[in-house]
């Protein structure tokens, strides 16, 4: 049995259900989105049209041909109850590379002024930890990985910029993420990353998933060019 799995059930339309798993963004919150999200796939499979993680729900696609809100909800509880899974089990850790500079990250010389830190010190406490995905939003392909240090939290710009380069490693309040295509954004930008975020034609089209956790390794200028990263 697996108690931390007792998500909140709410029919959302005629074929969905949303799976509320708590109030808060979180690790501990999101491994349990994760878990679910799993466990359904693996139970449910063919049974389910759609499954959309987010940072503390699960959104739960179903043909209303074939399964009743009812039937759906005692199947859902049924899986939850029988089937037992430590959170995060199974989860990848991916490592992201990053050019951390003032080249490609225009925020992180005001960034580390504003913290009262050295750049080198933003750039160490930036890739000192491991962050969990969260959810995949806002585009295909962009991760919102928690929890960034307090120390180099930033709250996002109030009027962001009219263009983000793909790559772009970016910081807003406790939360990081990289920009997998050149698109408006208002994070603080801290450095960038040369690993495509998303590939249509990929196989998986994206490098993480809801539920890994990812490490950003610093690297020089010379190893970001020969990875493919490109340069204003």
């Amino acid at each position: 049995m697996l108690p931390s799995l007792s998500p909140t059930m709410q029919c959302v339309g005629a074929d969905a259900l949303m799976l509320y798993f708590g109030d808060e963004i979180s690790a501990a919150t999101g491994a349990q989105v994760h878990s679910a999200t799993a466990l359904i796939d693996a139970h449910l499979g063919n049974d389910v049209v759609d499954l959309v993680p987010s940072y503390s729900s699960l959104l739960v696609i179903f043909d209303p041909l074939q399964f009743t809100h009812v039937e759906m909800t005692r199947r859902l509880r049924a899986i939850f109850q029988r089937e037992a899974a430590e959170p995060s089990t199974g989860s990848r850790v991916v490592e992201l590379p990053v050019y951390y500079a003032a080249e490609t990250g225009p925020d992180l010389t005001t960034l580390a002024r504003e913290a009262g830190l050295a750049v080198a010190e933003v750039i160490e406490l930036h890739s000192a930890r491991e962050y969990q995905v969260f959810a995949i939003g806002f585009a295909p392909g962009f991760a919102y990985l928690g929890e960034l240090d307090e120390r180099i939290a930033r709250p996002r710009h109030a009027s962001p910029r009219e263009r983000v380069t793909a790559g772009s490693v970016g910081i807003a309040d406790r939360q990081t993420a990289v920009y997998p295509a050149d698109s408006p954004g208002g994070w603080n930008l801290i450095g960038r990353c040369p690993t495509r975020m998303f590939d249509p034609e990929g196989d998986p089209p994206m490098p993480v998933a809801v539920g890994d956790r990812v490490r950003f390794k610093p690297i020089s200028r010379e190893q970001y060019l020969a990875l493919g990263g490109t340069l204003p």
